[in-house]
């Protein structure tokens, strides 16, 4: 970890690479694709060097392609509904960005989304000149695995530097509680947290 500022060169480099927030790649003129800082802050990577994403104090939320993040649906826009993340745009959520099911329509989120309700999604979508987009099933299996909406329970906002210690599994908060009493929680990279209604005795 080192600091690094605005402009400057970083020497990620992966099979895999995945740039989060404060990173971009660039071409040079010769041809070469360079990865470049556009925030000032820590630098930070994954432990196989996969992820690398520059850590600040910034209070707004930067959407990045792939980051998990809670939000809640502010209004409805055709087939599809705009979503409050924290970021400096809402994000657009689509009604065919939902695993397909063949249920019957209770379960058509057109019928089951609402304004108020609280999404768990992936950012699939992210520029400085569009507005981010979500979706709510696992890129890679197409299933929902966990996306989709949050129901009941309570939202809580936390900073940014929080939120994404609270998802390192080596962190120990949510490891230490969770030894204490059941806990269950969706934690979002955009310093939001849902915790699920508390089940009582019998339920």
């Amino acid at each position: 970890m080192f600091l690094v500022l605005p402009g400057e060169h970083v020497p990620a480099k992966h099979v895999n690479l995945k740039l989060g927030p404060g990173l971009q790649q660039e071409s040079t003129p010769e041809g070469d694709n360079v990865v470049v800082s556009t925030r000032a802050g820590t630098l930070q990577h994954s432990a196989n060097n996969a992820k690398w994403w520059v850590e600040s104090n910034a209070r707004r939320y930067v959407p990045a392609p792939q980051e998990f993040v809670v939000g809640m649906v502010t209004g409805r826009m055709g087939e599809g509904w705009r979503v409050d993340i924290g970021a400096a745009h809402h994000a657009s959520l689509d009604a065919l960005a939902f695993e397909a099911t063949i249920d019957s329509a209770l379960s058509d989120p057109l019928n089951v989304i609402k304004v108020g309700s609280v999404i768990y999604a992936r950012v699939s979508l992210a520029h400085k000149d569009m507005e981010p987009e979500l979706e709510c099933f696992d890129a890679q299996t197409r299933k929902a695995e966990g996306f989709g909406e949050l129901k009941g329970g309570f939202l809580v906002r936390c900073s940014l530097r929080m939120s994404r210690s609270l998802l390192d599994p080596h962190y120990f908060l949510l490891p230490f509680l969770g030894s204490r009493f059941p806990l269950d929680a969706a934690v979002g990279m955009n310093g939001r947290v849902w915790k699920p209604p508390t089940q009582t005795a019998g339920s």
